[in-house]
């Protein structure tokens, strides 16, 4: 498969699975939006820039992979996804991890898209510095991010209980940062050498 066939064909499937979550979600359609927010942001975007900065075919891949973890867990929301339960219930433990699973990929998406903008628009070059400061961007993202749910948190109380999905947990916020911090290293360390050989193919 070409390389902008399978580019639409993740655009096919993040927009299907985002119009279906959209039908009859578990909780209300406001909490739904706001789960779902980054994706409906994203999409034009992605699709306005394609032509004169498109993206490698991994960093698509990520992005794509967190806007369908996005989506999940607006239909469901976090702390009821279906498998995670059974997971749960399986391992007994103390509650469901699907919103852990998300704030990991938190972390890879700035991580590597990041990666990829500064390498091709900046005069940072590959090595400890450029590795470094993806992880604290990656680490900016998400401390934004629990931002905004302190923010929902004081404007609709209701609605905060399952965007925030903290499930009783006091080291909920703690927890999401650190895996992000994680998500970031594992993925620059896992991936940034098949991100290089696209960079060199996409810019010549």
């Amino acid at each position: 498969m070409s390389i902008n066939r399978e580019k639409l064909l993740w655009l096919m499937i993040v927009t299907a699975s985002l119009l279906y979550s959209a039908i009859d979600p578990v909780a209300d359609r406001l909490t739904w939006l706001m789960e779902v927010l980054p994706v409906v942001i994203a999409i034009p975007l992605l699709l306005a820039s394609h032509r004169a900065f498109p993206l490698t075919l991994i960093t698509v891949r990520v992005i794509a992979v967190f806007a369908l973890i996005l989506i999940v867990g607006g239909h469901y929301t976090y702390a009821e996804n279906p498998l995670f339960d059974w997971i749960q219930q399986e391992w007994d433990l103390a509650r469901n991890h699907y919103d852990r699973l998300g704030h990991f990929v938190q972390g890879v998406v700035p991580a590597i898209l990041g990666r990829e903008l500064l390498l091709r628009t900046s005069p940072l070059q590959r090595g400890k510095w450029l590795f470094f400061l993806l992880c604290c961007v990656s680490l900016a993202v998400s401390a934004c991010y629990e931002f905004i749910e302190w923010w929902v948190a004081e404007i609709n109380q209701q609605a905060a209980e399952s965007f925030l999905g903290t499930q009783g947990d006091n080291w909920d916020t703690q927890w999401d940062m650190f895996l992000a911090l994680w998500g970031s290293i594992l993925s620059q360390l896992s991936l940034a050498k098949a991100q290089d050989r696209q960079l060199k193919s996409l810019l010549g």
